[in-house]
């Protein structure tokens, strides 16, 4: 099957959509790559236009066949991975939305997480769904797209009331891999992995769980079918009559975070791998018995395959990470992110400067949806050198951050961490990472390890891949980085910035 095939991976994320095409040895055969508008209609929302993404997918598929010279026909399978949590409701008879996605970084809920967490449900909302009570999550963005979308962009004469049409099932909500999946397949499906994101879903039972549905008003009608991750039955094919004009497998679907532990082959219990993105995203598998975290990690479903047990792992989300080289950009202290190396080499230290990245609150292991940006400890002798330098260092910081609480819940001491994501081409920020977190860092050859997740997910569903270790063969280092910095040190700096932490917390909250 694998003589002249390959699978093809949608990788859609949080500023762009992707499709890579790989071969048996996962390697990149073709890739390209289309940009989403980021909408900001208030302070602290976030949306896309999921209309706007789907026409992007259509675009880089096709981009990618034909820039390989490959026809549809030689694709074994299609992997979806995606921005995970972030919302949308459409109509099932149009395909049309009745509003932008929410995506995962909108607050607008944040009134509405702090309700709930006065009214002492946050632990029940935790044992259930393995997650802290945040508006990261899918829960209150959909009870919010349910309470104030517009009916008339339903485009119908006389539009009944959005939710006596999502009760009457005639509406569909799903988070980005959902939509996809239902745009390439018709069909109404998510994987286990999303389902998990959504904090409506309970992940010990691995169902909708009622109790929740009715805390958050969300109807059963609208929910989609919770699939494995890499599925044998598939989720669907592909239109031949369609835009691709081939009918191929949709098999395999992975939350970005999910897709990168399987495509860095995190298959055992132990196994940790941190993607730098838009925000981080730190996974350990922790086997088939969910572990519940006291220190302010997400205890969330790492894959499934079919006819396997559910494999669990233990997350430490950073929201703002690639996010903050952006905002240097945004505000001209650099112009483009490669400068920041060089910039941040040309001076010893910080000269005592810390930037605290919290644009949308802070994530893992503090969990404060109010707690804003900062920039201390700022004299007149601060250069730009300075503020770049202390932007990076607090990517390292927010890992340590993580990789304690991480150890501490699990027991394990974490040994090398694999890495992966736009930001670990930076190999000073890779060296100053493993510098603070006084561990080795491992950068593979294939660093977009999210797409090709889900491109394994799907090539093993399909028979492309008869097993994992033929995936693990495929992982090779590109290069390996070990703590130069003497432990003393990196514990100094690294208590200082939890001094800077504290000067973050509860900014926003008389807005």
């Amino acid at each position: 099957m694998t003589e002249r095939t390959y699978v093809g991976a949608i990788d859609q994320g949080t500023t762009g959509t992707r499709f890579m095409i790989f071969d048996h040895a996962g390697q990149v055969v073709a890739n390209a790559y289309e940009k989403h508008e980021q909408i900001y209609p208030e302070p602290g929302w976030v949306e896309h236009d999921a209309v706007e993404i789907w026409e992007n997918t259509k675009t880089v598929v096709g981009q990618a066949l034909r820039e390989s010279g490959l026809d549809p026909e030689q694709l074994a399978g299609l992997g979806i991975t995606n921005q995970r949590e972030t919302t949308l409701i459409w109509d099932e008879e149009t395909g049309k939305p009745i509003y932008n996605a929410l995506v995962w970084q909108d607050r607008r809920t944040t009134d509405r997480v702090e309700e709930i967490q006065a009214d002492g449900k946050v632990e029940w909302i935790r044992e259930k769904t393995g997650l802290e009570c945040d508006a990261y999550f899918s829960a209150t963005k959909a009870e919010w797209l349910l309470d104030n979308a517009d009916p008339i962009k339903l485009e119908r004469i006389r539009p009944n009331d959005v939710r006596d049409r999502a009760e009457a099932g005639e509406l569909l909500m799903g988070t980005i891999d959902t939509w996809l999946i239902y745009k390439l397949t018709g069909n109404h499906i998510t994987d286990v992995t999303n389902a998990s994101r959504t904090m409506l879903y309970d992940i010990r039972e691995m169902e909708w769980d009622h109790e929740l549905l009715a805390e958050f008003d969300v109807p059963a009608e609208l929910l989609p079918e919770v699939r494995p991750s890499s599925d044998d039955a598939y989720y669907g094919v592909t239109d031949d009559e369609g835009f691709l004009g081939a009918e191929v497998p949709v098999a395999g679907a992975l939350g970005d975070q999910q897709a990168a532990l399987f495509g860095q082959t995190c298959f055992d219990e132990g196994d940790a791998k941190n993607t730098y993105g838009t925000g981080s995203f730190f996974l350990m598998n922790t086997g088939d018995e969910p572990v519940a975290s006291d220190h302010g990690l997400l205890t969330t479903v790492g894959f499934q395959r079919s006819g396997e047990p559910v494999q669990y792992a233990l997350e430490g989300s950073i929201f703002v990470t690639g996010a903050a080289i952006e905002f240097l950009e945004d505000v001209e202290l650099i112009d483009d992110a490669a400068e920041t190396a060089e910039l941040a080499r040309s001076v010893d230290s910080t000269d005592g400067v810390y930037v605290v990245p919290a644009f949308t609150g802070l994530g893992a292991p503090h969990w404060d949806g109010r707690a804003r940006g900062a920039i201390v400890g700022m004299t007149r002798g601060t250069r730009r050198e300075h503020v770049v330098r202390a932007t990076l260092e607090s990517i390292a910081y927010q890992t340590r951050d993580v990789a304690e609480a991480m150890e501490a819940d699990s027991g394990i001491e974490m040994g090398r961490l694999r890495v992966d994501g736009g930001a670990v081409k930076n190999n000073f920020l890779c060296q100053l990472q493993s510098d603070i977190i006084q561990t080795d860092i491992a950068r593979p050859e294939v660093d977009e390890t999210t797409a090709l997740g889900s491109a394994y997910a799907a090539g093993l569903a399909v028979g492309y891949w008869d097993s994992v270790d033929e995936l693990r063969d495929n992982w090779q280092v590109d290069r390996q980085f070990s703590a130069r910095m003497d432990a003393d040190e990196a514990d100094r700096m690294y208590d200082r910035w939890d001094d800077a932490v504290e000067r973050s917390l509860d900014w926003a909250e008389e807005e």
